[in-house]
């Protein structure tokens, strides 16, 4: 079981097209719902956002839902909402997608990298609280792949040192932790609508909060700092507005949210389909030498945005993507710890080094696809594409 160099080239692959690690799905009533704006009065800053937006703050059982264009934008909502400045360090994941650390540095904050456990990569709690200092402004962790982090660990943390959460679940909709939704955890929850992710609304994010004022600011903030928008001034009658702070135009368009109001509708029957194509790896990869799942606490309700293994140590990583690629199997890697980007090793000083947990899975790390229109006979086809490749 080496691929230690190139794999030699198979004159028949698995499949004949390929599959990739994720993909949307839309169908008539989504077609509908957006051909219906495109006939209405509104196109953006109409009745569709505040509908859209009440209907996620009912499914995630918070107060309020504040939609922007999308997910790199909600997390900068939430970090903005909340003062983060320069100065102040922001305390994020290793492993994740750039966007949960470029949020603090849009704000002029440092984020400081936080190891992952080793058997889920979700973010340690334990190294949280060590790399706590006077100045840290924020926790922001990541429910990775779609399963939450331990939530509880993490807020009496947050509690002791009296620090805002910030709940990264741009991959978990659907999700929960101990019976609480996703969305609900934390004091500002951020979400991802692209193409991928549980639901779509082409491009576009969400924040979640309970809090008033963090709604408000989060609300005038996503719109230039303007505290209010045409639709309000329209209906009171009125042409003048008032810039009260720098914001920006993160705003999301009726378009977008009538797409999402169908798309949200269809998420719990496409979220046990995804927990269906995990259950079937599961029991494929059991008792695998060549690989090992991710861990699920028995707490969690997993979204599995992805379904992420670890190779086994002696396998190349590089050649067992290639050569699933040549299987038209469309593998993925999320994600190389952020502080190895050249952007932070040149801005922040970073090396390899700082976080041994995550930098050690990101050696390992395979993506298998993933998504609710995924049949049997395609998870059948990435499991015995796997085995060719490793067995060769």
């Amino acid at each position: 079981m080496s691929l230690s160099g190139s794999p030699k080239p198979e004159v028949h692959s698995t499949r004949e097209t390929l599959l990739p690690y994720g993909r949307q799905t839309i169908e008539d009533d989504d077609l509908e719902a957006v051909v219906a704006v495109l006939r209405s009065a509104w196109l953006t800053t109409g009745p569709k956002v505040p509908e859209f937006e009440q209907a996620f703050a009912e499914f995630t059982g918070t107060a309020h839902a504040v939609a922007v264009c999308n997910g790199t934008a909600a997390l900068h909502c939430a970090m903005a909402a909340l003062g983060v400045g320069p100065g102040d360090e922001v305390i994020v994941p290793a492993i994740t997608f750039v966007a949960t650390a470029n949020a603090a540095v849009y704000c002029g904050a440092t984020p400081v990298f936080a190891d992952v456990e080793a058997d889920t990569l979700l973010i340690d709690p334990a190294d949280v609280e060590r790399k706590i200092t006077p100045r840290t402004r924020a926790i922001a962790a990541v429910d990775y792949a779609g399963q939450p982090c331990d939530w509880d660990a993490l807020g009496a943390i947050a509690a002791k040192q009296r620090l805002p959460l910030i709940d990264d679940a741009c991959h978990a909709l659907g999700g929960s932790w101990r019976d609480r939704p996703v969305g609900s955890l934390a004091d500002l929850n951020t979400f991802s609508l692209h193409p991928v992710k549980p639901i779509t609304t082409g491009e576009g994010g969400v924040i979640t909060t309970n809090d008033d004022a963090l709604a408000h600011k989060m609300r005038v903030f996503r719109g230039h700092g303007i505290t209010s928008d045409f639709r309000q001034r329209e209906k009171a009658g009125g042409w003048a507005y008032e810039m009260a702070e720098l914001g920006f135009n993160y705003r999301l368009s009726d378009l977008q949210c009538a797409l999402g109001l169908t798309q949200l509708r269809k998420l719990p029957q496409w979220i046990a389909r995804r927990q269906e194509i995990a259950a079937q790896y599961d029991r494929a990869f059991a008792d695998a030498s060549f690989l090992t799942p991710l861990r699920v606490r028995a707490e969690a309700s997993h979204g599995y945005h992805l379904y992420s293994v670890q190779l086994a140590p002696e396998l190349d990583r590089a050649a067992v993507f290639r050569a699933l690629r040549a299987e038209n199997i469309g593998v993925n890697v999320h994600y190389m710890p952020v502080y190895l980007h050249p952007f932070y090793q040149e801005k922040f000083g970073h090396r390899a080094g700082l976080c041994p947990v995550a930098e050690a899975a990101y050696a390992r790390l395979l993506t298998l696809p993933v998504f609710p229109t995924m049949t049997d006979q395609d998870v059948a086809d990435v499991v015995h594409a796997l085995e060719r490749v490793t067995c060769r």
